[in-house]
This record gives C-alpha cells, sequence and structure tokens, in this order.
C-alpha cells in the first residue's frame, strides 16, 4: 500500500475493509487507496463524525467521517441503546422527518428500521416535510424522541442528522453527551440491528400537517390587518426544499391570496440545480425570487432553506429598492412588532420573556428591558433556547426568540426555530406596516430611531479537513494568549472566554465565574470581546461545519430617517475597520 496515513487512520480504513461492510462500500475504499488520494481518504477516516450544535452532520461517501448506511446506523443504533435504557418499562416511540437532500429518504427509512428493530414504535412522516413540523410531532403524538435528516443549507454533498428529545427540542446536556457515549460503544457493524419490523412503523401526514398549520395560524396577532392587506404582494421561494409542503398552504389559511411562488425553484431537488448554496443568508440564493419581485412589484420577497427552519426575507427601502434584511434585523422586527402587540393587548404582567443566543444584537435585548420583559441569552444553537424554554414553563411565558442565522421561532407549540411560523409573522408584520401607509423598512427605521442603530456583519472563514481544524483551534488559542486591547479606537473593557466560563476586565485584570449550569450555558469554545462604545466582536469555531465565525457588532444612535444612508456608512465603515484591525481574514 503506497498511501501514507497516520495509525488511527489507517486502522479505521483496515477495519471497514475487513469488516461486514457491503462489497460497494469495499470497493469505493480500495479505489481511493488504488488511487492514491491520500487526502481523500484521510479526511474520510480520520475520525468519527461527532455530534455538533446541530447533529450529525458530514459529507456524503464512504468513511467514519462522512454520511452513509454505517455511520447513520451506528448513530442510531447508540441513540436506540440510550432511549430504551432512558425510559425502561415504557412504550417507547419516536417521530422522524426528512428533507430534500440526497439520500435523505434513504436514511429516514434506514433509521425507521433500525428503531423497529430496537422494540421502539416509530411515526415516520410518508414525505418530506420541514424541520419544525417535525418538533411539533414529537409534542404531538407524545414521543420520547425524534430524528430530522437534513442538512439544513450546507451545499448538496452534505447530509445529516439531528436528534430531538421528548420536549421536541434538540438534545442538550447531559443526553446529547451521554448519546455519544452510546454511539462509541458501536465497535463493530454487526453491533447494528438493521433489520426494521414493518408493523411497528406507521406513516404520518396529515394528521400532523392540520394542527400543526391550526397553531401557526394561532400566532396571528392582528387577524384584522390581514384580512384588510390580504391582498399582500408576496413572492415566495422554497429553494427546493420541503418549505413548500407548508409555507403557501399556511399563507394561504391566514388570507394571504397574492402569493407567488418562485417556479424554478419549487420542486425539491437535493442537486439545488439553481443555486450555489441553498442559503438563504446569502443573496445569490435569493436572486430568482428577487428578480420575481422585481418585476410584479411585490411587497415582500422570502426564503426558506432545505429543511425550512430559517427564512431569509426582504423589503422594498427608502430608495425604492429591494434589499435583503439579514438576520439579526428581521429577529429585532419580530421581537419589536411582537412586543409592542403585547403591550397594546395589556399582555405583559412582567413575567414575560424572548430567547436569544449571545451572538446575536444586542438590539434585543434593548428593547426587552424597555418593556420590561426578560431576555435570556444561550450559546449558539436552537436547542439552549428550548432548553430555556422548558426550564421556565409554567412559570414565564415565552413570547418569541431568535438567533442571527436567521432562524426564529414564535409561541412554544414547536421547540426549534420554525421557518413555517415565521413567514407567517413576517407577512403579518408587512400587512401591519402597509396598513399604515409604511413599508417593513420604515418599520426597520423607527425602532432603530428608538433604541439605536445596531450594525452586525458575520466574517465566516472556511477551514478543510485535518489541517483546517487545526488552523481553527490555533486562531482560538492565539485570541486567547494575546486579546486585543482595543477594537477601532475603543478600549477592550470586557472578555468572556465561554470555554473557561470566565469574564475578565481588563483593566482591573479581575475576573469572575460565568455561571456554569445558568440556562443555556455551558462550557464552549467561544470568546467575546467588548468595547466601551458598544462594539462586540464573538469567535466561535463552527460545531458542525469545517469553519470559525466571527461576528461583529456595532451601534450608532439613528437621529431620523434621513440619516439613516450616512449612519448606515458610517457603521459599515466601522465594521471594516474592527475585521481589518482583528485580521479576521
Amino acid at each position: 500500500m503506497t498511501t501514507s496515513l497516520d495509525s488511527p487512520t489507517q486502522q479505521r480504513v483496515d477495519k471497514w475493509l475487513s469488516g461486514n461492510y457491503d462489497a460497494a462500500t469495499k470497493e469505493s475504499i480500495q479505489h481511493l487507496i488504488d488511487s492514491g488520494n491520500v487526502t481523500e481518504l484521510t479526511d474520510s477516516f480520520y475520525r468519527d463524525l461527532e455530534f455538533g450544535t446541530g447533529g450529525l452532520r458530514g459529507v456524503l461517501g464512504v468513511g467514519s467521517n462522512r454520511m452513509n448506511r454505517y455511520t447513520v446506523g451506528a448513530a442510531t443504533q447508540g441513540l436506540s441503546n440510550y432511549i430504551n435504557a432512558a425510559f425502561p418499562g415504557q412504550d417507547v416511540s419516536v417521530a422522524i422527518a426528512h428533507d430534500s437532500r440526497r439520500m435523505s429518504p434513504e436514511f429516514a427509512r434506514l433509521v425507521a428500521d433500525i428503531f423497529s428493530a430496537n422494540g421502539i414504535k416509530v411515526y415516520l412522516f410518508s414525505s418530506l416535510r420541514p424541520t419544525p413540523e417535525l418538533s411539533f410531532a414529537i409534542r404531538q403524538l407524545g414521543c420520547q424522541s425524534g430524528i430530522v435528516v437534513t442538512a439544513s443549507h450546507n451545499p448538496p454533498e452534505y447530509n445529516g442528522y439531528k436528534v430531538y428529545w421528548n420536549d421536541g427540542g434538540q438534545v442538550v446536556s447531559p443526553h446529547d453527551k451521554a448519546i455519544i457515549a452510546e454511539v462509541n460503544k458501536i465497535t463493530s457493524v454487526d453491533d447494528i440491528k438493521f433489520d426494521g419490523i414493518p408493523e411497528r412503523i406507521h406513516l404520518i401526514d396529515e394528521e400532523i400537517d392540520a394542527p400543526y398549520v391550526e397553531r401557526v395560524k394561532s400566532n396571528a396577532v392582528n387577524p384584522d390587518v390581514i384580512k384588510r392587506q390580504a391582498n399582500l404582494n408576496i413572492v415566495y421561494t422554497p429553494i427546493h426544499g420541503t418549505g413548500i409542503t407548508l409555507v403557501p398552504r399556511v399563507l394561504d389559511a391566514l388570507g394571504f391570496n397574492n402569493v407567488h411562488i418562485v417556479e424554478q425553484q419549487a420542486t425539491p431537488d437535493g442537486n439545488f440545480p439553481t443555486v450555489k448554496s441553498p442559503n438563504p443568508e446569502e443573496r445569490a440564493a435569493m436572486q430568482l425570487a428577487l428578480d420575481l419581485a422585481n418585476s410584479l412589484n411585490a411587497d415582500l420577497v422570502m426564503a426558506t432553506d432545505p429543511d425550512a427552519d430559517r427564512v431569509g426575507a426582504g423589503a422594498r427601502n427608502h430608495h425604492g429598492e429591494f434589499e435583503l434584511l439579514n438576520g439579526n434585523q428581521m429577529a429585532s422586527l419580530i421581537i419589536y412588532y411582537l412586543l409592542n402587540a403585547w403591550k397594546d393587548a395589556g399582555k405583559l404582567t412582567g413575567k414575560e420573556f424572548v430567547a436569544k443566543t449571545i451572538v446575536t444584537t444586542d438590539l434585543i435585548d434593548k428593547m426587552c428591558e424597555r418593556y420590561g420583559v426578560n431576555c435570556y441569552n444561550t450559546l449558539t444553537g436552537f436547542k439552549y433556547i428550548a432548553e430555556v424554554i422548558r426550564e421556565l414553563e409554567g412559570k414565564e411565558q415565552f413570547i418569541g426568540g431568535g438567533e442571527e442565522s436567521y432562524g426564529y421561532l414564535i409561541g412554544d407549540f414547536v421547540r426549534d426555530k420554525d421557518a413555517i411560523a415565521s413567514c407567517a409573522i413576517i407577512a403579518e408584520l408587512t400587512a401591519y406596516a402597509k396598513d399604515q401607509g409604511k413599508s417593513l423598512f420604515d418599520m426597520l427605521m423607527a425602532m432603530y430611531q428608538e433604541n439605536g442603530f445596531y450594525y452586525e456583519a458575520l466574517v465566516s472563514l472556511t477551514k478543510k479537513g485535518k489541517s483546517g481544524a487545526e488552523e481553527i483551534q490555533q486562531m482560538m488559542a492565539d485570541f486567547r494568549a494575546n486579546p486585543p486591547k482595543s477594537i477601532a479606537g475603543s478600549a477592550v473593557v470586557r472578555v468572556d472566554d465561554y470555554k473557561a466560563l470566565t469574564r475578565l476586565d481588563p483593566k482591573t485584570g479581575q475576573t469572575t465565574v460565568i455561571e456554569s449550569g445558568k440556562m443555556g450555558i455551558e462550557p464552549s469554545n467561544v470568546l467575546q470581546f467588548f468595547t466601551e462604545d458598544g462594539t462586540k466582536v464573538s469567535a466561535r469555531p463552527s460545531g458542525t461545519e469545517p469553519k470559525i465565525k466571527f461576528y461583529v457588532s456595532v451601534v450608532e444612535p439613528l437621529e431620523s430617517k434621513e440619516a439613516f444612508d450616512e449612519t448606515y456608512a458610517q457603521l459599515k465603515a466601522k465594521v471594516q475597520r474592527v475585521i481589518d484591525e482583528l485580521q479576521l481574514v
């Protein structure tokens, strides 16, 4: 053998070549060996796929570090063992959904077979469904756990596997680590029970669709406004994903009768043929929708990612041009709208709360403070927001929440970010603005005038493979060893290290402890720098992708709508200065 692999990687390769794996898998491994593709062989076998903030996610292909029948099988067998141990003597059930990606239906059926072979009752959606509906189904059916096969908005070569618990939220500590421990006990492919028991697998569809749609409808704050603005001109695209199954249906159920679907992207397709990446955070993914919106003189454009838990939206700005709102802006607008509506309805009693992640705009914190509403900040990952909702159930009422990465939640009947419900509320608040002779963008500017103009930017650096992972580790180590003393001309007054759970005051050198066990907080490889003038920079390696992400937030007062362009330019220039100074490239 001419390849040069380290010993653990070589052992994994040998194990797969000699083990009870199918012939096609072994042939694919041998092809990698024969072609001398050491890099691909190493990346395929140098580690086992791990659960990150979003669960299991990886490139499709052969190997222990790839998404395939055996890695998905081992994860499911380990999960089955854990569920059966966690709920002894109970009739245990799970729900399963999948998106439009390559191998998603096959993986969903594989997962169903393994669960059923382990004595677990399975509710399997008969065809693709949005991730938030899976969360809803777990709660509706009283399941102990659930799975959705998806890689969210990743490129076509990826697929993934999210694990949910009985509250409908993604698994958190201690379950996540305990499940990994069980998965790691699956040391042989022979440990996996692949032979399903059909009578334990029950197909579901409309019996979950109908109550879910009704619950989303119940989120409507101003149904009378929707009636008056039923003709709101909306353009929507599912970007070849699951959103097509429910977004048009929900908008119609609410009473919006002028919804236009981007036909080129309406058919589910895991190759995502019309986009480079099916990510509504990227303008290119929404270009077809923007083109249609411009041709129709639309009021609103929306796009959901493949598993329909994230939504991107755009509206006409004060120059009459379509502008896409980022995740921080839309999360803020949703909370701004809901806080005002709850206040107007006399529903704010001091026992309401909003939840968001620590890298999401502090504008939300400021607004909640003004309205006397608690705002809880969690680690990145919607599972932590779900954890807060669960912990406060019966004590405080959840209004809504979100994260900067285009994921929002309204109401607590789902425990994950929900693009279906988000599309509904975004359409409603656009209708509300129009009912007052304004646009969504007018509402955005009014919010900034009242609370300050917060502007955020995300710098995402991709570092692939083993060497990339090492480079990301070194970047974080360097920031810890030499934190910046000032950023963009303003002194750093606080450094939060969530790995050590410490908070440093650089002026005094005093370190305090960030409380471990606090809702949504546990040790995590995140660094945050806060400056005197309100600038915040967060550094976080992704748990699901080969990336390190830097979140930059700056703020200035907005004196008037007329000052918007000038203030916006100042904020963008300041963000660029931060990026240049910290060499975030």
